[in-house]
């Protein structure tokens, strides 16, 4: 168990530190370990920089951090940084004038 992946299961559950899904022998294929500050050579052997996480959180996780980094789409999920812009088309506008045609 050299590797941090296996000093990870060994010191943390094998839970997903996000969603709390549970792992057993079987499925533990599927529990990732993710580095907290994103960087893979910081592995102290405490084991401070690693959560476990399911595959569908890690993917979560880095997706929102890829979107951070290069600015993209940076108005979603927890990154949001400003309100997105309120809707100004209405498609009900002339409703009224549509429905007098139809009858």
């Amino acid at each position: 168990m050299r590797g941090y992946r296996e000093q990870s299961l060994r010191m943390h559950p094998w839970v997903c530190a996000r969603c709390g899904r549970e792992f057993a022998r079987e499925n533990l294929h599927e529990l990732t370990v993710h580095h907290k500050d994103h960087d893979h050579d910081h592995n102290p052997p405490d084991g401070s920089n690693w959560e476990n996480l399911c595959l569908y959180c890690h993917d979560w996780e880095h997706q929102k951090y890829s979107h951070l980094i290069s600015g993209v789409d940076a108005n979603f999920g927890v990154t949001a940084q400003n309100k997105p812009k309120a809707a100004t088309h209405n498609p009900f506008a002339d409703l009224k004038e549509k429905l007098k045609k139809k009858t």
